[in-house]
């Protein structure tokens, strides 16, 4: 089987498990805070564009509202912009799709370095963007285009962040998540 299908479905399970066990307490919290269903569908979203090569390396930011998702970012090509909204709008508890994606096309001459020094490189200097992930001490290492992040974090959901933006980093073939989440007492 594909190494990206099986990533992303378990992922998809672990997070599925982790959110439905949680949308109890999610649900009491007070107003203003984002509800479980949008948490839930921004990460799915995110998921589902990091397991498609159409836009695989983009730089795509999803936020979700009441069930509607908007995108933005960068993509290199109109194709890969309607390939996002595309996969979007068949997720399930989409409601509809805000794409403010911007088409900013490779140039030619703009070749990407892609040996497994460099990409580890890319990764950790992305990881290293996040507030989340900075603090969490993921080890970055990558054989021939597949990244392998270790370490511990203290949630599924940093898991599936970790996940996502090594994916985002151009030159990367695969993730492999390898990532401990702390139990909590």
């Amino acid at each position: 089987m594909n190494t990206r299908y099986i990533l992303t479905v378990s992922t998809a399970l672990i997070l599925s498990g982790m959110l439905s066990a949680g949308s109890a307490r999610a649900l009491d919290k007070a107003e203003g805070k984002t509800p479980a269903n949008d948490t839930w569908l921004t990460a799915k979203t995110k998921i589902a564009l990091a397991a498609d090569a159409r836009v695989k390396g983009s730089k795509i930011n999803v936020k979700t509202a009441k069930g509607s998702v908007m995108l933005s970012g960068k993509v290199n090509s109109s194709d890969a912009k309607r390939a996002a909204e595309d996969i979007v709008n068949k997720l399930d508890g989409v409601k509809s799709v805000e794409n403010d994606l911007e088409v900013f096309p490779l140039n030619m001459g703009e070749a990407i370095e892609n040996n497994d020094e460099t990409i580890t490189a890319r990764v950790n200097n992305q990881i290293g963007k996040d507030a989340q992930l900075k603090k969490a001490g993921i080890a970055v290492r990558t054989t021939a285009g597949v990244v392998s992040l270790t370490g511990e974090v203290r949630d599924l959901v940093s898991s599936a962040l970790a996940s996502w933006t090594a994916w985002q980093v151009p030159g990367v073939e695969s993730v492999k998540n390898d990532l401990t989440v702390k139990e909590e007492a």
